[in-house]
């Protein structure tokens, strides 16, 4: 896969994390830019023609284990985290009434 594609995945989640007036879409955002440097590190540890890093008859050209074993690391502390926000914001909905910014934090639309 290409770099390039992972930054644009960056790029969209950090779009929709700065244009969202909603605390839901803040938290989906916030996850597709984690899956974005996921799909990062795990492109930029694999080369062409490397093999599984598992004991065979040849040793030569094998990709390291240790950026695949981070991110599934990586992974299960990202859902976990986005699981504790989305539960954050049915808290913040239950006390405020709705889970836009602008009125949780007391603001007008204007400022």
């Amino acid at each position: 896969m290409n770099p390039l594609l992972t930054f644009i995945v960056v790029l969209i989640g950090f779009y929709g994390l700065a244009t969202s007036k909603n605390i839901i879409k803040s938290v989906f955002s916030v996850t597709i830019i984690e899956s974005g440097i996921i799909l990062l590190f795990l492109n930029l540890g694999n080369f062409e023609g490397g093999g599984i890093p598992i004991v065979g008859e040849s040793l030569t050209n094998i990709v390291d284990p240790l950026p695949q074993a981070l991110m599934i690391t990586t992974i299960v502390i990202g859902s976990t985290v986005t699981a504790l926000a989305l539960m954050l914001s049915i808290k913040v909905f239950h006390h405020y009434g709705t889970v836009e910014w602008a009125e949780v934090l007391g603001r007008k639309d204007g400022e």
